[in-house]
C-alpha cells in the first residue's frame, strides 16, 4: 500500500525538460535563442492548444520573426527529432509505482502540439507505458498555465487536487497548480526532484530501516573534522531506539561502561563515566543485584550539594544535567531514584529556567535534553514526582513544537513529544522532507567535547530517531483538521478510484495503460 503517512495518490509531470530532452541547436539559420523566442510567442501557444495547423504556425511565425518558412519547418523538424525520453526519470517512476503497490496514478500534462505528441507517441520506447494517461494541450485546447488545463484534468481523471503532486519545468504552472490545492515540485535539478517524490512517495520507514542494515556494523561516530572512531554510547542508544543487536558494535563491559570503544581521542586512558554506563544499564538490563552494587559505586561521585558528577574518577569533576537526566532514569527504574533528590532538584530547576536551552558542556540540543527527560518521565514510579515534574516537562514540550531545528532534533521533539500525548505534525513533515536518497538522514552533531568543542555526530543514529519518530508519529491518530477549507497535510485519504474513460478525446488518441485481461474500448 500507499506510505501511511502519505495523503498523495497522484503524480502529474510536464513532459518537455522533464520526461523528455531535447536541443534548440540546429543546423538552420534559426538559433537557438530565437527558436526559444518563437516557441514563447503566442502564435506558438495557439499552435499547442490545436487551434492552428502546423502549416499555419509556421507561416505566421515567419511573417513575424522575418525568417523563411522553411527554415523554421526545418529547425522545429531537427528539434524533434532531438527529443529524448529520461530513461532515469521512466525507471524512478516504475520504482514509485512498485512501492506503492498499485496505488498510484501517473499522469502527464503537457503544453505540445499535435505533431509533436504523435512524434513521441510513435518513438521505440516504451516511456508512455509508465503513464495512466497523458493529456496534451493540443487536446485539451489549452495549455499550462492556464487553470482551466488543470481543471479539465482533475475532472477527466477523477482526482482530488490535495492528492496530487505535479512536477514541471516553469514556476508559472507550478504556481497555478499550488492554486488549485495540488502540491507543486519545480524540476530545478534532477537529484532534487528524485529525492522530494521518494520522500512523497515512497515508504520512509522501510527505506530508513534499509539504510540501518546495509550498515549493520558499521554505524560508526565521525567528528566535524571528518575523524571515524570507536564509541559505545551512540551505539546504545540505536539499539534502544530499534530493538537490533546486529546493528550496532559494543565493548564487554562486565560492570561500569567507558564511552570509548578502542583508543580515546584525545589522551591515552579516559575514565567510565556516568552516562554511558547510566545508558546501558537502563538499555541493556544485566543482572539485578549487578546494577544495584553500580548503582552504590555511583552515589560515591555525588558531590557536597548532591549533584551526581560525570566521571568515575574524583579527579575529574564535572556536572552536566543532560548527564544527570540519564543518571536519574537508571535510578528510578530500579525503584531507587529518591536516593538522588538534590540531582532531581536541580534537572527541575534547569527545565523550569530553561537553562537547556544553549546546550551543556557535552550536548549541544535543547530537543536532546527533552529526549532524555522523556525517558525519565517514562521511568518515574513516584507519583508525588511525576506530578512535579510532568506538567512542566509538557509545557517545555509545548514550546518546542515548530522550532527549527536539525532532523536529530526533529526526531528527538517528536519522540519526546509523544510521551505525553502531543503532536507535531510539522516537524514530522520536516523531518520526512529532509530523507537521502539513501533512505538514511544526513549526519547532525549529537555532543561534544567539553575540553576542545569537538563535535561528534553519527548517521546511524539520526536514522534510527527519524525512523522511530515516525513511526511513533503515525501510530498516533490524526489531528483534526482547523478548518473545513483547511487539512493537515498527514491526512491520509481515501482510496480514489480510476475512471473508466474513453480512449479518445475527439478523433486523437489519449494513450491509457491496458489490463492484461481487458481492453478498453474504444469511442468512434
Amino acid at each position: 500500500m500507499a506510505s501511511p503517512h502519505r495523503r498523495y495518490t497522484t503524480l502529474i509531470l510536464d513532459l518537455g525538460d522533464v520526461l523528455f530532452s531535447w536541443s534548440p541547436k540546429t543546423n538552420t539559420a534559426v538559433a537557438p535563442r530565437l527558436l526559444k523566442e518563437i516557441l514563447s510567442s503566442v502564435t506558438w501557444f495557439d499552435y499547442e492548444r490545436g487551434r492552428i495547423s502546423q502549416a499555419e504556425c509556421y507561416e505566421r511565425v515567419s511573417t513575424e520573426f522575418n525568417v523563411d518558412a522553411a527554415a523554421v519547418a526545418e529547425a522545429f523538424q531537427q528539434a524533434r527529432e532531438s527529443l529524448r525520453p529520461n530513461e532515469e526519470f521512466l525507471g524512478l517512476i516504475r520504482e514509485l509505482r512498485e512501492q506503492c503497490h498499485g496505488h498510484l496514478t501517473v499522469l502527464a500534462l503537457s503544453n505540445i502540439s499535435l505533431p509533436d505528441y504523435e512524434y513521441i507517441m510513435a518513438l521505440s520506447s516504451d516511456w508512455a507505458s509508465v503513464f495512466d494517461r497523458v493529456f496534451p494541450s493540443a487536446l485539451l485546447g489549452e495549455r499550462k498555465p492556464h487553470l482551466s488545463a488543470y481543471r479539465r484534468v482533475i475532472s477527466e481523471a477523477n482526482i482530488e487536487p490535495h492528492t496530487a503532486v505535479f512536477v514541471d519545468d516553469k514556476l508559472d504552472n507550478v504556481v497555478s497548480a499550488r492554486s488549485l490545492g495540488m502540491h507543486g515540485i519545480v524540476f530545478d535539478s534532477q537529484a532534487n526532484v528524485f529525492r522530494n517524490l521518494r520522500n512523497i512517495f515512497g515508504d520512509p520507514i522501510q527505506r530508513g530501516r534499509d539504510y540501518l542494515k546495509r550498515h549493520a556494523g558499521r554505524l560508526e561516530t565521525s567528528t566535524d573534522a571528518g575523524v571515524v572512531f570507536e564509541e559505545n554510547f551512540t551505539q546504545l542508544i540505536i539499539y534502544e531506539l530499534t530493538n537490533d543487536k546486529s546493528l550496532i558494535t559494543t565493548s564487554n563491559c562486565p560492570r561500569t561502561w567507558n564511552f570509548f570503544r578502542g583508543k580515546p581521542l584525545f589522551s591515552e586512558s579516559f575514565p567510565d563515566d556516568m552516562d554511558t554506563t547510566s545508558v546501558a544499564l537502563t538499555v541493556l538490563r544485566p543482572d539485578r543485584a549487578l546494577v544495584n552494587s553500580i548503582l552504590d559505586e555511583m552515589l560515591e561521585y555525588v558531590d557536597a550539594d548532591g549533584i551526581m558528577q560525570t566521571y568515575f574518577d574524583h579527579s575529574r569533576p564535572r556536572m552536566d544535567p543532560f548527564v544527570c537526566v540519564n543518571v536519574l532514569s537508571l535510578f528510578y527504574e530500579n525503584g531507587r531514584g529518591h536516593e538522588l533528590p538534590k540531582t532531581l532538584d536541580w534537572v527541575y530547576e534547569v527545565l523550569l529556567h530553561r537553562a537547556y536551552v544553549g546546550g551543556s558542556r557535552y550536548y549541544m540540543s535543547p530537543d536532546c535534553f527533552l529526549f532524555f527527560m522523556s525517558r525519565l518521565v517514562r521511568r518515574i514510579n513516584d507519583q508525588a514526582v511525576l506530578n512535579r515534574i510532568r506538567p512542566l516537562f509538557v509545557e517545555r514540550l509545548q514550546e518546542r513544537v515548530g522550532a527549527a531545528g536539525d532532523a536529530m532534533d526533529l526526531a528527538f521533539r517528536i519522540l519526546a513529544a509523544s510521551t505525553v500525548g502531543i503532536q507535531c505534525p510539522r516537524d514530522l513533515e520536516k523531518l520526512l522532507a529532509v530523507q537521502c536518497d539513501d533512505g538514511g538522514w544526513e549526519m547532525c552533531w549529537f555532543y561534544q567535547y567539553g575540553s576542545t568543542g569537538v563535535k561528534a555526530g553519527n548517521r546511524g543514529l539520526a536514522t534510527a530517531l527519524a525512523v522511530k519518530a515516525i513511526e511513533t508519529a503515525i501510530a498516533r491518530p490524526p489531528s483534526p483538521a482547523p478548518s473545513a477549507a483547511s487539512s493537515s497535510k498527514l491526512e491520509v485519504p481515501k482510496s480514489i478510484p480510476r475512471p473508466l474513460s474513453p480512449r479518445r478525446l475527439g478523433e486523437f488518441l489519449m494513450p491509457w495503460r491496458r489490463s492484461q485481461k481487458d481492453s478498453l474500448a474504444v469511442a468512434s
